[in-house]
């Protein structure tokens, strides 16, 4: 058993804005390494722990530097993928070969009312992202990249909006709410005395299941992103085979998931180069 875990910053315990990720570092940093902790440590804890054969954690919050390789310390069987910009984003060297996928600290999509630090890969640039025409939140787009692998998505931790996007698009998933929010840029954050045996039980029951749903999407398969200005939606349209649908809209179509997939940063990043 090979198990993969994709972490975020905005829906961790403890967490509430931007900013206090640039004032307070340390302390974003530390709880999400006691978040990611509690959950590697359920893991190496359970009676299923001496079937796993590697756990992967991809630091998938903007530059990806917010593990310290620390954490690498619990088990010899822990690697950690730090760093980037790098291929497939959130899901770097992810492949067929894992059994399940866990998302850690994720939020709701872009425009989610009462979401804490609601956006999908950019806050900047995206104002709404669609996938056959769901729309979509960052953890609906990697479990699609996972079950384009044929890997499904067993537990997912994140703000109480969150929950309510992914028990209607992945009723089956295990989730463990860490805070609901009070606004965009205020939570009320959960004790964590409350989330660790809420998260060692949902832990538990993934590695117990014999059989979990995959999260998928029939071809062909049709993204359209609207960004925030007419300029950012110009630079992407530089990307060949798009197609512009008015003037913040563009549309990309192509029946393999995984173009999609890095499409999405394609487009994303081409829009960063645009003015307002």
């Amino acid at each position: 058993m090979k198990i993969y875990i994709s972490i975020d910053m905005e829906g961790m315990p403890g967490t509430y804005n931007w900013d206090q990720e640039k004032t307070d570092r340390a302390s974003v940093r530390k709880v999400m390494q006691d978040h990611v902790s509690d959950a590697l440590i359920s893991i190496l804890n359970s009676k299923d722990s001496k079937a796993i054969k590697e756990i992967v954690i991809a630091d998938s919050h903007s530059g990806g530097d917010n593990l310290s390789y620390d954490i690498t310390e619990l088990d010899p069987r822990i690697s950690l993928i730090s760093g980037g910009p790098r291929p497939a984003y959130m899901m770097p060297a992810f492949d067929n070969s894992y059994s399940m996928v866990f998302f850690l600290g994720y939020h709701a999509g872009t425009g989610t009312l009462k979401a804490n630090m609601d956006h999908t890969y950019s806050n900047s640039r995206i104002q709404k992202i669609w996938i056959n025409g769901v729309r979509m939140n960052e953890a609906m787009i990697n479990a699609a990249y996972a079950g384009y692998h044929g890997v499904p998505v067993a537990l997912i931790t994140g703000d109480k909006a969150l929950e309510a996007e992914i028990k209607n698009a992945m009723p089956w998933v295990e989730f463990v709410c860490t805070k609901e929010a009070v606004a965009k840029f205020a939570a009320k954050n959960y004790s964590s005395a409350l989330v660790r045996p809420l998260l060692d039980t949902a832990i538990k029951n993934c590695l117990a299941k014999q059989k979990i749903a995959l999260y998928q999407f029939a071809k062909p398969i049709c993204l359209k992103i609207e960004f925030h200005s007419t300029a950012m939606a110009d630079v992407a349209c530089l990307m060949p085979y798009t197609k512009r649908l008015d003037g913040r809209t563009v549309e990309y179509s192509d029946d393999d998931y995984g173009i999609i997939f890095e499409a999405i940063m394609a487009l994303v990043t081409l829009a960063s180069t645009a003015g307002i």
